[in-house]
Parts: structure tokens; sequence; C-alpha cells
């Protein structure tokens, strides 16, 4: 990994998807505007605030998607990000995990 670059497997499944309620939603079906959320897998050097392991929250609008040993991942830079929900961080004082 360069730079700034974070690598993130996404938690959106491809295909049919179900609501809470039960609900099968068709892949086609068209889906307003939505943040997704991801794990880290890999960061540059010069990415300061996540570390692999953390999950965060990312705009999948126009992603730069590559796969890598057949796995899809998507590459951002570390402006890209949303939010950040580290587990590192829960135990801290007066920590959250969740950084936005």
């Amino acid at each position: 990994m360069l730079h700034d670059r974070v690598l993130v497997r996404t938690d959106i499944p491809e295909g049919e998807r179900r609501s809470t309620g039960g609900i099968v939603i068709p892949a086609t079906a068209a889906v307003g505007r939505r943040l997704a959320w991801a794990e880290v897998v890999a960061v540059g050097q010069n990415v300061r605030t996540v570390e692999p392991g953390d999950r965060v929250l990312y705009d999948p609008e126009d992603p730069a998607e590559v796969e890598v040993r057949g796995v899809q991942y998507v590459l951002l830079r570390e402006r890209e990000l949303h939010a950040v929900a580290a587990e590192r961080l829960e135990g801290a004082d007066d920590a959250t995990g969740l950084y936005l």
C-alpha cells in the first residue's frame, strides 16, 4: 500500500438482500445515497487514523474496486473515510470507539 491509501473489504453482499422485516430486495432495486461499512485490510505508510481490523464508513458511489486472489476489495484515500469504529479504543477512558 502506498501513501494515504486504505484497502477495505466491503460488507455489501452481492445479489439479493433482506430487510430487517424479512422482505427480499432484488439486486436490481435502486437504493438511495447510502454510506457503507467495510473492514480495513491494509493501510499505506502515511495513514494515521486507521489500522487493519478497524471498521470504516465510506461512500460507495464511485469506488475504486480491485480484485486480489479472487477477493473483491475497495481502494480508498484516508480523506474519503467518514467514520472509524475501532475496538482497540473501547477500553480507553472516555472513548466511544467511534470517531467521526
